[in-house]
């Protein structure tokens, strides 16, 4: 079932010039910065993201109207000079001078009470007439299914992207909708508002996909649910979940590919302590995670240590060697994390042909001294021997037992073995993974 959503959510229902295009290794400056930043700080991120091998820099909230925190400005899209007097132009165009493509923050559908937009179009916003709107994360919803509000938001977004080299948006979605009231509508076709709001949200996007054909869109699957079959059309990619943290990411990623494809999830790699939860994963576990989607980094690379910058330049090279396959293989869900304790989770991507392959496996806690366990494989040729490669060689058991020559059918029937490694298990702690490469 899931193979048949992927096939066609991948290949037909997602179109335009990236649906089978390689996405870009990107960073993104929000847990990086939040809304502290001016231009020479950005700069400073996007040169030390270039030397670790990434390929877009993209601007998240805070570079619109007076917006220094989340109580004022969304809806007025335009620069906030303070922080960048020479314009979204004359950051985009050092960006790319650093050899980066240049992405930015946009959430349309939402308004700010603090705002130029509120205070000339109050009635824009979704509620319902002589009864007060609930305000969440201190914003309001625009109504969508008015045409005079899809107008405008495509007049502002697209003379944002037409002044400047924007190659890339992520369209945030951060709330959902209470007292859904359309205006427009009347009394008696109220039961019609959700529906023609959501054709207001596509036919934005369509206008706004037509007018920039090369923009790369991504959707949000955060607050209001921005991550359907059909938004994929627009944008073949979604930001799955605010959520960077390495563990509550298999959880995320595992429900979202019973029907989505590896090649439709941003998987970003965060800093730790995670700002979400709070926990310490080691930078490999983050990276072995999101490489099952489309991998980004979410951090500010200037704080990095020097091993940590070594590390993700390896992460990044690893990445694009294999990014089609990543991004475009046959994805087959091995254990879960909602079998048996939900201690560990693997999974792993398969060629057309069979011929290569990249396995995923994760374990949450570590135990004393575990027995062996065996990790059974699915997809392969039985009748191909296959070399068995650790990413990040390390010594330890769960390499030292299965480099080598491995035939297919031996994979598939009595797996990798893991476990069993004595005292070697001491120092792999908790949150720790593991990367195999089979090659035929």
């Amino acid at each position: 079932m899931s193979e048949a959503y992927h096939s066609l959510y991948r290949e037909r229902l997602a179109r335009g010039a990236w649906r089978d295009e390689p996405r870009p290794v990107l960073v993104n400056n929000w847990e990086g910065t939040y809304f502290d930043f001016d231009e020479g700080k950005l700069l400073a991120i996007a040169g030390a993201a270039k030397d670790l091998g990434l390929e877009l820099f993209v601007l998240d909230d805070g570079w619109f109207g007076r917006r220094d925190d989340d109580t004022s400005s969304l809806g007025d899209w335009s620069v906030y000079e303070r922080k960048l007097p020479g314009g979204i132009g004359g950051l985009a165009r050092k960006v790319e001078a650093l050899g980066l493509k240049f992405g930015l923050w946009f959430e349309p559908e939402m308004v700010s009470r603090k705002s130029e937009l509120f205070s000339a179009h109050p009635e824009w916003a979704v509620g319902v007439p002589g009864r007060p709107r609930t305000e969440f994360r201190n914003q309001y919803v625009l109504d969508l299914s008015r045409a005079e509000v899809v107008d405008h938001l495509f007049s502002a977004v697209s003379a944002v992207l037409a002044s400047a080299p924007i190659s890339y948006v992520k369209w945030d979605m951060n709330r959902s909708i209470t007292e859904p009231y359309g205006l427009a509508l009347g009394p008696e076709r109220q039961g019609e508002f959700f529906h023609r709001y959501i054709l207001g949200v596509y036919e934005l996007y369509d206008r706004l996909t037509k007018a920039f054909p090369k923009v790369l869109f991504e959707s949000c699957a955060s607050g209001g649910a921005r991550f359907d079959p059909g938004i994929l059309a627009y944008a073949p990619q979604g930001w799955v979940s605010d959520d960077t943290d390495a563990i509550e990411r298999l959880r995320i990623q595992w429900g979202a590919s019973l029907c989505y494809p590896l090649s439709s999830m941003g998987a970003h790699v965060s800093a730790v302590p995670n700002h979400q939860v709070g926990r310490l994963t080691p930078l490999s576990t983050r990276a072995a995670v999101a490489f099952f989607g489309v991998l980004g980094y979410e951090l500010d690379p200037t704080q990095l240590s020097e091993p940590e910058k070594a590390e993700i330049r390896g992460q990044v090279e690893f990445y694009k060697l294999h990014r089609g396959l990543f991004q475009r293989g046959r994805f087959l869900r091995l254990v879960g994390p909602y079998d048996g304790n939900g201690n560990q989770v693997a999974w792993m991507v398969v060629s057309e042909d069979r011929r290569k392959a990249i396995v995923g496996f994760y374990r949450v806690l570590n135990r004393p001294n575990p027995y062996p366990s065996q990790l059974r494989l699915r997809g392969l040729d039985p009748a191909v021997a296959y070399r068995v490669s650790a990413w990040l060689e390390r010594g330890d058991g769960a390499e030292r037992f299965n480099a080598g020559y491995r035939g297919g059918d031996e994979l598939m029937g009595a797996g990798l073995l893991l476990g069993g490694d004595g005292w070697d298990q001491i120092k792999q702690g908790d949150f720790w993974s593991r990367i195999f490469v089979l090659e035929a």
